[in-house]
């Protein structure tokens, strides 16, 4: 089973700065993923081209399951995290991340949400999107450890934090980081000239990882990220 997680700037394409929905999808397909986590994606909008993204890229791709995970409602419409899939999934729960009362960072607050999926062979699969500020990410990493199963769990998304940041510890504790088993280290962040690594998937310890890669697939302001697993 291939995995990838791909954060997609609500289709835009970076170099062009259109939306693009061709160019998403044909980065997709080169991966030839079987499930695929989507940060930054746009759900009900009035403005042409943000409206049922997801739905879009499912037929694209031939992809044909697909769901849209709200997290908040910006100018141009309903925005969060998606999954398209190859098989279909049980049932899928979109779980708030707590707001701060206090918000203590310097940087843009939004609120973010976890998809959970459940599979018929009993995988699940959760996608995540942290926000900016180190009280967003303790809250997002406390929503992820609420709802890790301790087999055949995988998690994935945009973190926005460094491989070495401590708040990523009990996650790593629980969960195999599958960029231990890149051939040599690798960067998803820019997509032109990525400078750091902010995208992730991790996996339970039951969970054989084949493969992992950061393709430089550039389209989007980050690059995806791949695994190939035998459960």
């Amino acid at each position: 089973m291939k995995l990838m997680s791909f954060n997609t700037l609500f289709c835009t394409n970076y170099f062009t700065k259109q939306i693009d929905f061709q160019a998403m999808a044909d980065a997709i397909k080169k991966c030839n993923p079987d499930i695929v986590g989507l940060n930054e994606m746009y759900g009900k909008s009035h403005m042409e081209g943000y409206d049922s993204q997801t739905e879009k890229l499912s037929a694209l791709t031939g992809l044909p399951h697909f769901k849209f995970a709200e997290a908040c409602i910006l100018e141009e419409g309903t925005f969060g995290n998606a999954v398209l899939s190859k098989t279909p999934f049980m049932n899928a729960q979109v779980i708030p991340v707590p707001e701060e009362e206090v918000k203590t960072g310097d940087q843009l607050y939004e609120p973010r949400c976890l998809l959970k999926l459940k599979y018929n062979n009993g995988l699940t699969v959760l996608i995540i999107h942290f926000g900016l500020n180190k009280d967003e990410h303790i809250n997002a990493v406390n929503t992820v450890l609420e709802n890790l199963e301790e087999e055949k769990c995988i998690l994935m998304g945009d973190f926005n934090v460094l491989p070495d940041d401590d708040v990523l510890g009990p996650i790593k504790k629980r969960m195999t980081d599958t960029a231990l088993f890149f051939k040599e280290p690798l960067l998803s962040f820019p997509s032109d000239k990525p400078f750091k690594k902010i995208d992730y998937i991790f996996v339970s310890p039951d969970i054989k990882v084949l493969s992992a890669d950061i393709p430089p697939i550039a389209v989007s302001d980050h690059l995806p990220h791949t695994v190939e697993i035998e459960m």
